[in-house]
């Protein structure tokens, strides 16, 4: 297996130190594997890129008997993450992401079809699925476990004892964190061949390459200010942290009202409802995700450039997994904690941070001509495009471009990310070209079949 060729294809030019540990700990040994590191830095990659070369030399010895690796994620965005990232390597190995959310039954046929070497899920479902003997439990050798101190909290430590319980042919475990657990879990074996690889630092939580500010607001509701803090952003990429569902909803319509273009997403939504929201932000038709700490684990958008705290983080490492959604790889990024005269910043910030927390007065960087959209918010580059058309339909990434130039008068440089689902594709194209394309491919047929074409809103 050509990795070089893989990390081409993914835009990398060499692992970092981090990864390249990883790689010899998982490949070179026969142990159990910890992988302790930050937000941000590429865990993902880190075991996908050795997992892929175990299984290419587990699965001849194995009669083609699947799956051979099951991947564990405390949720289903990062299970779908997951997913997308291992099927652009193009290793040629089969995988399915599987979670709640969705009839069990819909996933079995899907899985009878892909018979997927690698499986991504939630612990819920995998059980489900073991269960009901929809997928073989005696040719799973490996095991990772992403974000393994969420896995193994409260809620999810049954579901998961019980997964690991009914893994007969298991040999390997690999289990990956941002955040310093209190112990390793029982059923890794780090008595003799296992190897933990800490890349977490002590003394500092938050990157060098994140700079803190302090935003105070004159009244206790924080709206207001909240809507200064935006506009001197102007058109950059922010999170916008709430502790409750509830909140998410209404500072999402408020700032609605006030004319920004807004994602948000919180437990309480419905999955096709989250993930529309998710692409929304992540390809540059939204600039502002309002969100849960939902959104703090599991998301690798790698643009954000502010990460804003409506409410303070109920913990020390909530607030990490809140920071480590911006400065991502050698980016640089901005947090800000948005306080009413009730409120300080938590001391754990003050203590850990490798910076002094500077004052940031909105209404000042306005006043000063250094916000590029005084009073009106900055539009987001994109809009995106839901096709009713995908895999299941024979359509490509291909054909969706070739739909968009002939029959919505689009040049290529006027598209941006596509991502191609089972019975639908979405689309980013620049958002001055919307009703353009809107208007002259509206029941045009793609590939020769007539399909449904809409602007996600």
């Amino acid at each position: 297996m050509d990795i070089d060729k893989i990390l081409s294809k993914l835009g990398i030019a060499e692992l970092n130190e981090m990864q390249q540990h990883a790689a010899e700990a998982i490949t070179g040994s026969d142990g159990d594997v910890v992988l302790l590191s930050p937000t941000g830095t590429g865990k993902t990659l880190a075991y996908l890129l050795p997992l892929i070369q175990l299984i290419n030399a587990q699965w001849s010895m194995d009669n083609g008997q699947w799956p051979i690796a099951l991947v564990i994620t405390p949720g289903r965005e990062l299970a779908l993450q997951t997913d997308t990232v291992l099927k652009s390597m193009g290793c040629g190995l089969r995988s399915m992401a599987c979670y709640g959310g969705r009839p069990t039954m819909d996933e079995h046929r899907v899985l009878k079809e892909v018979r997927p070497q690698i499986i991504i899920g939630t612990p819920g479902r995998l059980n489900d699925h073991l269960g009901k003997e929809n997928i073989s439990r005696y040719g799973i050798r490996y095991l990772v476990i992403d974000e393994f101190d969420k896995c193994l909290e409260m809620g999810f430590h049954a579901e998961m004892q019980k997964l690991i319980k009914s893994l007969p042919g298991l040999q390997r475990r690999i289990l990956l964190s941002a955040t310093n657990a209190e112990q390793i879990p029982q059923f890794v074996n780090m008595s003799k061949k296992g190897t933990l690889i800490n890349f977490l630092s002590d003394d500092e939580q938050t990157s060098e390459r994140v700079t803190l500010y302090e935003v105070r607001s004159p009244q206790k509701d924080k709206l207001e200010t909240l809507r200064q803090l935006l506009l001197s952003l102007g058109d950059e990429s922010s999170i916008v942290f709430l502790n409750y569902r509830d909140s998410v909803e209404r500072v999402n319509s408020y700032l609605r009202e006030q004319g920004f273009t807004t994602s948000h997403f919180h437990g309480g939504m419905e999955q096709r409802q989250r993930e529309d929201m998710l692409y929304k932000f992540s390809n540059g038709s939204a600039n502002i995700l309002v969100s849960t700490d939902l959104a703090s684990r599991g998301l690798d958008i790698p643009d954000i450039q502010n990460i804003i705290h409506y409410h303070l983080p109920e913990s020390e490492e909530g607030y990490i997994h809140r920071v480590g959604r911006t400065a991502r790889w050698n980016a640089t990024g901005r947090t800000f904690f948005l306080l009413n005269s009730e409120e300080h910043i938590p001391e754990y910030v003050i203590d850990h941070s490798p910076l002094n927390i500077e004052h940031y007065d909105p209404a000042q960087k306005m006043a000063s001509g250094q916000s590029s959209m005084v009073n009106v918010p900055a539009p987001p580059k994109n809009a995106t495009l839901y096709i009713g058309k995908g895999k299941k339909d024979k359509i490509s990434k291909g054909d969706i471009v070739g739909f968009l130039c002939k029959k919505g008068g689009l040049e290529p440089g006027d598209i941006g990310r596509i991502d191609v689902k089972d019975r639908y594709a979405y689309a980013a194209v620049k958002r001055e070209k919307l009703q353009q394309v809107l208007r002259m491919a509206q029941g045009e047929k793609i590939k020769g079949i007539k399909t449904i074409m809409e602007q996600v809103r």
